[in-house]
């Protein structure tokens, strides 16, 4: 089932205690250390979904592009987009391994493990290969992943998300030997006349490995300079369960 059909609706809802504040201003921050002196100014949110991220990046300036390849998160963020008086982010339809831009970007964000989707390292290295095509020599592109040790620690738990209008109830399953979590989600969706709807939806991430991530950017060429815990200007702890990697392209 493709992921984000009913979900995409209340994706905002129950994402409330994710700090896309926090996350803006720890992007901007890696912009002012890693950039090469040249001016940040067009951004690229790849993955961006109901494009939280790129509203904020847009209001502070940046001319941003959000790809994403569900219609459902991206017609949520059209709408978040008209309430700009402004700097409109543009949103384009696109899945990461087919990226096709209109011109190159100055830097590029991947955020909250979108690329933990690409389920397999073929498709890792095809959505890398992409994105050479489309930021300048010398931009940045800065992305997190959830971490084995992260797909560890949820396997086999539970979760309820709720408000006036959904429920939504989901759970993790994580199979160690392919590197593989599969979320279960449960949608109740109150109608018109009183009664509740119920989705299900499937989505599967893949913990890719430092080695794989390192190799799929050396052959798309881009340089890994630097690593971080989760907002952190730290180097990830041993079982640290979110990364942050910088890559330059070369």
């Amino acid at each position: 089932m493709e992921s984000y059909n009913t979900l995409a609706e209340c994706y905002d809802d129950f994402t409330e205690d994710v700090k896309y504040i926090k996350w803006a201003d720890y992007l901007t921050s890696l912009f002012e250390k890693y950039g090469d002196g040249g001016e940040m100014r067009e951004i690229l949110d790849l993955a961006c979904g109901t494009g939280s991220l790129s509203l904020i990046l847009a209001e502070r300036g940046y001319e941003v592009i959000g790809t994403d390849a569900s219609e459902e998160m991206l017609a949520v963020a059209q709408e978040k987009a008209f309430e700009l008086p402004e700097n409109r982010p543009m949103f384009l339809c696109q899945r990461m391994e087919e990226l096709d831009l209109y011109g190159t970007v100055d830097a590029a964000v991947s955020c909250l493990d979108s690329l933990n989707y690409l389920t397999d390292k073929e498709s890792l290295e095809t959505a890398f290969s992409r994105l050479k095509f489309f930021i300048r020599p010398g931009g940045i592109f800065i992305f997190d992943v959830n971490t084995h040790e992260k797909f560890s620690f949820l396997d086999g738990q539970s979760f309820i998300r709720e408000n006036d209008d959904f429920f939504c109830a989901w759970t993790a399953e994580y199979d160690e030997e392919e590197k593989l979590c599969s979320f279960y989600y449960d949608i109740f969706r109150e109608t018109e006349d009183g009664l509740w709807e119920r989705s299900f939806e499937e989505h599967i991430e893949r913990a890719h490995s430092r080695d794989e991530i390192k190799n799929a950017l050396e052959k798309a060429e881009f340089e890994l300079v630097a690593e971080f815990g989760e907002l952190s200007d730290k180097a990830p702890e041993e079982n640290e369960q979110r990364i942050f990697y910088v890559a330059r392209r070369k």
